[in-house]
């Protein structure tokens, strides 16, 4: 496996503006990406482009100034802000004379850094495999030569039909015991429901201050930092809350724009949780300039989950950043629809309170309609 540095690999970052707007705020999110890897960025090199290149996805020009940033400041890889095809990796990596890794192989690396479960390191595992399974297609065409000479001589099979087999062996085993895991994950929810304890999963873009507020509500403990992913594993903790009863409250990894498909994936059956809940508590950096947009994000991979329907309310963090003051929203209905707190100093978390002894009593007001 490979040792970084102890100063960290040092990355000339590459982002290129095609028109979809948040320039700035992509660059500073894809910052703290690279950061969080480990790697030390020299240099950023931006440009502006219609559609990207097919053969090198920047355009020649721009690769010319990408290679001589790269040996100017001797940089041992280049990082690109977005998700590259196999081929144009392969011909960057030629013209560039150096590593070049995309934007979903650098948060499948951030993944992996983070992971400390037995069930999120086979996630990770098996979202970094089903990733490089895509690679095998164009991009190692340096595995295409039959294998030969001493030691190396065999029946014949191609080199990159062995690792497409071996690879495809380890992601059934991997799915096979995260099915497992699933299943057990399934016994624990149906005494939950039995139990009739309601289910509240946090959830929110990456960085909001999920595990911040965790840690407020059920003094777990659960690590918590300002940097990307700095949650992976799920947690739970039942806590009682006045009015409401017992509850179980879910920590769960955060959400980013442009989430590889493959982590989405792996981490399905992490993210049913999420799904099952009776409610979720969207959690939004309140003093973000790109909330906007990182609402859009959160909202799309609950979708993309099935967890759209699931109720929930917003929960604005970081009030001791704005000039917000806290306080609660209702809907149309006299339901409360958002939360403004701050879990850091504690402003606001009566209200949060208040919101969850409501779910809980409609919850159970709907079970009792069932029944």
């Amino acid at each position: 496996m490979f040792e970084r540095p102890a100063s960290g690999e040092r990355a000339i970052l590459v982002q290129l503006d095609f028109g979809d707007g948040d320039a700035a705020e992509r660059l500073a999110e894809f910052d703290m990406l690279v950061g969080s890897a480990g790697a030390v960025p020299l240099a950023v090199v931006t440009g502006r482009r219609t559609r990207p290149d097919p053969a090198l996805f920047a355009g020649k020009g721009k690769v010319d100034e990408i290679g001589a940033t790269a040996h100017a400041r001797g940089a041992d890889l280049v990082v690109f802000n977005h998700d590259l095809a196999p081929g144009q990796q392969r011909n960057l990596e030629r013209a560039l004379e150096c590593r070049v890794i995309d934007r979903s192989s650098l948060i499948l690396d951030i993944f992996a850094l983070r992971a400390r479960s037995h069930e999120g390191k086979l996630q990770v595992e098996l979202a970094q495999l089903q990733h490089l399974a895509t690679r095998l297609v164009r991009g190692w065409t340096h595995l295409e030569r039959q294998k030969g000479g001493i030691g190396l001589r065999g029946p014949g099979e191609k080199q990159l039909e062995t690792d497409r087999r071996l690879i495809g062996k380890r992601v059934a085993l991997l799915k096979d015991r995260l099915k497992q895991l699933e299943k057990q994950r399934q016994v624990r929810r149906r005494a939950r429901v039995r139990g009739n304890v309601l289910a509240v999963s946090l959830v929110g873009y990456t960085n909001a201050g999920k595990s911040t507020l965790f840690n407020a509500l059920t003094k777990a403990g659960a690590y918590a930092a300002d940097q990307l992913f700095a949650t992976l594993d799920t947690t739970s903790r039942r806590l009682f809350i006045d009015g409401a009863g017992p509850i179980v409250l879910s920590d769960t990894v955060g959400f980013i724009r442009d989430l590889p498909h493959a982590l989405v994936a792996a981490f399905h059956a992490t993210l049913e949780e999420t799904a099952q809940a009776d409610l979720l508590l969207h959690v939004i950096d309140a003093a973000s300039s790109d909330r906007d947009q990182q609402i859009h994000a959160v909202n799309a991979v609950l979708k993309e989950i099935g967890a759209n329907e699931v109720p929930r309310v917003q929960v604005w963090n970081k009030l001791d950043l704005t000039p917000a003051r806290p306080g609660i929203t209702r809907n149309d209905c006299g339901n409360i629809s958002d939360v403004r707190i701050s879990a850091r100093s504690g402003a606001g978390m009566p209200f949060l309170r208040e919101a969850l002894a409501e779910a809980a009593s409609a919850c159970k007001d709907q079970s009792a309609v069932a029944a």
